[in-house]
């Protein structure tokens, strides 16, 4: 038996333009369900939010996301999660940066790092705060 552990992101609204944004990073199979679509409409005006919704790319990349109802408390933290993105060439991770980081606020540049080929940090338009990095094996 086998467990897998996927980031599961939560907005305010935002969801459907932020899958439909990684989406366009990553490649793969966006599925999105709103509240209309499952019979679970408590506030007409978020019929259409996604009630559950994900993107799934070949290559293993898989992020899910839903809004959270108005009905419900959400804040969206400050450092309460960060998304890690590994990948295992500089070119991969340079496509994927290049891509992420519009409109994004870059924290950290992409750059050679003592532990990686490749690091940078950037917090995305949606703000989800990225650690971008090429995997490699830490002789520290």
């Amino acid at each position: 038996m086998a467990v897998k552990s996927v980031t599961h992101l939560n907005f305010r609204g935002d969801a459907r333009a932020a899958l439909e944004f990684y989406r366009s990073v990553f490649g793969g199979a966006l599925a999105v369900v709103t509240y209309k679509d499952a019979g679970n409409v408590q506030e007409p005006a978020e019929a259409d939010q996604v009630m559950w919704g994900q993107v799934l790319a070949d290559d293993g990349f898989h992020v899910m996301a839903y809004d959270v109802p108005s009905r419900m408390p959400w804040n969206p933290g400050e450092n309460a999660f960060f998304l890690s993105l590994r990948g295992e060439t500089t070119q991969e991770i340079t496509a994927y940066w290049e891509k992420l980081s519009e409109g994004a606020t870059v924290v950290q540049p992409l750059a050679p790092a003592q532990w990686a080929p490749l690091y940078g940090m950037l917090k995305d338009r949606f703000g989800v705060v990225w650690v971008v990095d090429v995997a490699s094996e830490y002789n520290g």
